[in-house]
């Protein structure tokens, strides 16, 4: 598949806007997707995602699941991690004596361009972990191939931007089987109540697994979004908190999305739901630049028909 042209300047302009205050999460999650491999394990504050406290690489083989010994490695270190914040403060606190360990540790919260008794308070409850997922975001764009003129076709013949067709690589990595533990299925992930509403035949056939049926669920679903929701990063954020979510959101902290994302603390409006434009963000970058991100090349597949898809990897 060819490299999508675009300009720089204008890529960002717009239908789907990158504020400056939105970089750091979208910068994490380019290093997510596209940097850090699955034996890779990033331990970052998850408010403020620019700060990442290391990156650790995991011993041994590592596959798409964790042995139980690798589990307690990441348990350790994240339990460290939890230790070394939690003794700063009290360490700050008190005007106790500071080791070399700490100066770097203050001078990296720092960096960040915050005060540091913000960017410290909480800190250790807000330690979080994260596993890098390069491989499996390649093979979704390997996948991808597939789909994605069709899924253009859908999003363009209902009147919306073409490249919501990159939501699959948050959702599901293109996988046409995925289940999550909330009970959505398929490449889009819906759950049975909104493919009743939203998808052909929703309300007589189970067509999740069906990426061409699905992906007009998703063009439906995101057309009504956007009309009551007045903008993108809201309409997109709604695929994962729901439009009730969101018009919530807006009605607590305002249209500014950037508002809702640092200030709104709405039941549910979590870690998820607050990154989910960001990783949209980062997905179509990475997307529309693909060998910026995997100089080693992607091997798309070939185009499929609709009726035309695998069930399962």
């Amino acid at each position: 598949m060819p490299q999508r042209p675009s300009l720089q300047q204008e890529f960002y302009v717009g239908i789907f806007p990158k504020p400056a205050e939105l970089e750091p999460a979208v910068g994490f999650w380019r290093n997510t997707y596209a940097v850090w491999s699955r034996s890779q394990v990033a331990f970052h504050d998850d408010r403020y995602l620019d700060i990442v406290y290391e990156v650790m690489t995991l011993p041994g083989y590592v596959g798409e699941g964790l042995t139980s010994e690798q589990k307690d490695l990441i348990s350790q270190r994240r339990e460290y991690w939890k230790s070394q914040l939690s003794g700063l403060e009290t360490k700050l606190r008190y005007n106790a004596a500071l080791s070399n360990h700490d100066r770097d540790l203050i001078a990296r919260l720092e960096s960040t361009g915050k005060p540091l008794t913000t960017i410290l308070a909480g800190s250790s409850e807000r330690l979080r972990s994260q596993r890098g997922t390069r491989e499996r975001f390649k093979r979704g764009m390997e996948i991808s191939g597939r789909y994605d003129l069709q899924f253009r076709k859908v999003f363009r013949d209902a009147g919306l931007p073409e490249d919501l067709a990159y939501l699959p690589h948050v959702e599901s990595s293109f996988q046409p089987a995925a289940k999550s533990s909330a009970g959505a299925v398929g490449m889009w992930q819906f759950t049975k109540a909104a493919a009743k509403t939203f998808m052909p035949g929703g309300d007589r056939v189970d067509q999740r697994l069906d990426p061409f049926a699905s992906a007009t669920g998703a063009a439906r679903y995101l057309s009504y979004a956007y009309a009551k929701l007045g903008d993108w990063p809201s309409a997109v954020t709604s695929y994962n908190h729901g439009i009730g979510g969101m018009k919530r959101a807006q009605n607590q902290a305002g249209r500014d999305f950037v508002r809702i994302v640092e200030t709104y603390d709405g039941p549910a409006f979590g870690f998820a739901s607050r990154n989910y434009y960001a990783q949209f963000l980062a997905a179509r970058e990475i997307a529309n630049n693909s060998l910026a991100y995997f100089p080693e090349g992607i091997q798309y597949e070939s185009p499929a028909l609709p009726g035309q898809y695998m069930a399962a990897e």
